[in-house]
């Protein structure tokens, strides 16, 4: 193995892109490693997409395989749009780490593993019979043993802190060699360390310990000789503008905040704490003076119920849920759709059914968000592509919700929230602000009848006025009852319902009216159209730009507004020979857009927790072009 000093000194080659995984137990903290790696990038000026992966429980019992903690990221000098498939690096911080992930490193890549965990213990614990650092089951990959908890010891051995606090430290040793490795600047995880124990948080030795350690892992790279080769990754062209490294949750919040600000409005958040989406709330809640209202309920059904007396009320109200939530706040988003009130709620898709796989990724609540209602509900729903986008998306969501005055539904879901990738911060002055109309006059006139307000008399966009309650001869009821037209009373009348009916689900078709025309990569007709939508999106762009490069003939578009469909979108497909739809569930949009269209859409499903791997769709798609 390649455990054996080098005499050499490394050289330094230039690579374009890499991806590496940090791995361990979750107390190993590998997502904070993860996370400043990232962050240290993105400074650098690399472009850079993440998949933090973790366990379900809090803390899973240490050393089993199920307890594993990883974080992946690839960083590149061009643009990239997913985390990597294989990795190049693989840092191992016990047994359990090592066997759920060796898969995942191309043959040929580097595994730093710390042996002071591969135990007798650790090592039945994980599932392994023999030591894989010495049975030769790694021989076909560069493996670097590393004593990194002695070596984190080492470092602090002047400290007199405890042997338990020393040891924690050493997911920093790691992460310093890393940043050795692949030329990274310490200096932006110092700056964190001081912020998170230094002085001002009155835990100075912890911070001393952290950037102890730190650096004793990259003057560790620099002697022990173990790499022939040290990496160095340029940085990305980018568009001129200022940049951050934002996360999907992050963003979301951030383009809510922007949204109730284009429209002077106060935004109110309203939710009751759910993986993957809390983050929401945590982020929210830190901009107060931005006139942001954050309110934990104590459920799902007083969080939305909350929302939609923020909304009669006049405020820019949202909600933010994940699949078992959503169902529990589904009665309510029918009275919502009833009293015609705007708000948006945002869906981080989890794995399901039920509680499910609650940190783990999916796509299946598109059914639950477009027919998951009662009666005939129609509501607008939209996703987000990438975290980035989810800053828009979240705009876009709000402008919808005012200007047609219904519920719209955000679809993320886990990869998107938790993941991250840079954010290029738009100019305040370029964001086109959000009107908002609440009418302060009588609305209706009738020869021999007083003025009076009718609470359902619709605009050209068919949405009726947003009147706060207070203002003076506007006073109205709302309710879950069914509304006579125009006037708002409660209405049984047979022609009424249906009219009323109508009217709601014209409305919401009125939507597609205002999209941007559809976005293709590649040719506007040939053999196979990939459609995907949310988060999918990295995987899906990047293997249509890998088969076209070996010349096949296929494009792909991604779909941000999932209900109403675009217009464009029947014309198009009717282009190519073939549609095939990838999707993290078992066919949902496969399922409607041949509901829709009558279209012989073909799935490329996977429900596994996991994001699309490019190479599997590459292949997969080759597969169904020679099957005719």
């Amino acid at each position: 193995m390649a455990s054996e000093t080098q005499t050499a000194p490394p050289t330094q080659k230039e690579v374009e892109a890499v991806a590496i995984r940090f791995c361990g137990d979750s107390g190993d903290g590998m997502q904070f490693a993860g996370t400043e790696f990232t962050n240290t990038s993105a400074i650098f000026g690399n472009d850079v997409a993440t998949f933090p992966d973790y366990p379900s429980e809090i803390r899973a019992p240490q050393g089993t395989t199920y307890g594993v903690s990883g974080f992946q990221i690839q960083f590149s000098s061009t643009d990239i749009y997913t985390p990597g498939d294989k990795v190049q690096v693989l840092i191992a911080m016990n047994p359990a780490g090592l066997k759920t992930n060796v898969g995942d490193v191309e043959p040929g890549g580097t595994i730093i593993v710390n042996e002071d965990a591969f135990t007798p213990a650790n090592l039945k614990k994980a599932g392994y019979e023999s030591n894989p650092l010495e049975d030769g089951s790694l021989s076909e990959y560069h493996v670097v043993s590393v004593p990194i908890t002695r070596l984190t010891e080492e470092s602090a051995k002047d400290m007199g802190l405890g042997a338990k606090a020393v040891t924690r430290a050493k997911n920093m040793f790691t992460l310093g060699l890393v940043y050795w490795l692949y030329d990274r600047p310490l200096d932006t995880t110092i700056k964190t360390l001081n912020e998170y124990f230094g002085e001002t948080k009155g835990k100075p030795e912890i911070a001393e310990l952290n950037i102890r350690a730190l650096k004793a892992g990259y003057y560790f790279g620099e002697t022990a000789e173990l790499f022939p080769v040290r990496y160095h990754v340029s940085k990305a062209k980018q568009k001129p503008g200022k940049y951050r490294k934002v996360s999907g949750n992050e963003a979301t919040a951030l383009g809510l905040i922007a949204a109730a600000e284009l429209a002077g409005k106060d935004l109110y958040y309203g939710t009751y704490p759910i993986t993957p989406a809390s983050d929401i709330l945590h982020y929210l809640s830190k901009y107060k003076h931005y006139n942001v209202k954050t309110v934990q309920l104590e459920d799902e059904i007083a969080a939305i119920c909350s929302v939609i007396g923020a909304s009669y009320a006049g405020d820019i109200a949202v909600t933010g849920t994940s699949g078992p939530g959503m169902a529990l706040k589904t009665e309510a988003i029918g009275l919502a759709i009833m009293t015609e009130l705007p708000m948006v709620i945002v869906n981080v898709q989890r794995a399901g059914p039920c509680t499910g796989m609650p940190t783990k990724t999916e796509q299946s609540d598109l059914f639950q968000a477009v027919m998951g209602r009662n009666a005939d509900a129609p509501l607008i729903v939209m996703a987000a592509r990438g975290p980035a986008d989810c800053f828009n998306t979240a705009i876009e969501a709000v402008r919808y919700a005012v200007k047609y005055m219904t519920p719209v539904i955000m679809l993320t879901d886990g990869y998107i929230a938790n993941g991250a990738g840079p954010w290029r911060i738009p100019d305040p002055a370029d964001l086109e602000p959000i009107e908002i109309h609440h009418p302060t006059e009588l609305n209706h006139s009738e020869d021999g009848l007083p003025d009076r307000f009718m609470p359902y008399l619709r605009n050209e966009n068919l949405a009726r006025p947003w009147a706060i309650p207070g203002t003076p001869g506007l006073e109205h009821r709302i309710g879950g009852l069914e509304k006579q037209d125009i006037t708002g009373d409660v209405s049984y009348d047979p022609e009424n319902h249906q009219k009323m009916t109508d009217l709601r689900a014209a409305k919401v078709a009125k939507a597609a009216d205002d999209y941007p025309p559809l976005e293709i990569n590649g040719k506007d007709s040939g053999d196979v159209l990939l459609v995907g939508w949310g988060g999918t999106f990295g995987a899906i762009y990047t293997a249509a730009y890998r088969l076209q490069e070996e010349g096949f003939n296929v494009s792909s578009i991604h779909l941000r507004h999932l209900w109403p469909l675009h217009h464009e979108l029947r014309e198009l497909m009717g282009n190519f020979k073939k549609v095939i739809v990838p999707e993290l569930n078992t066919g949902q949009l496969r399922m409607i857009l041949r509901a829709e269209y009558l279209v012989d859409a073909i799935g490329i499903n996977k429900v596994q927790g996991k994001p699309f791997l490019v190479t599997e769709l590459v292949d997969r798609v080759k597969e169904i072009m020679k099957e005719g």
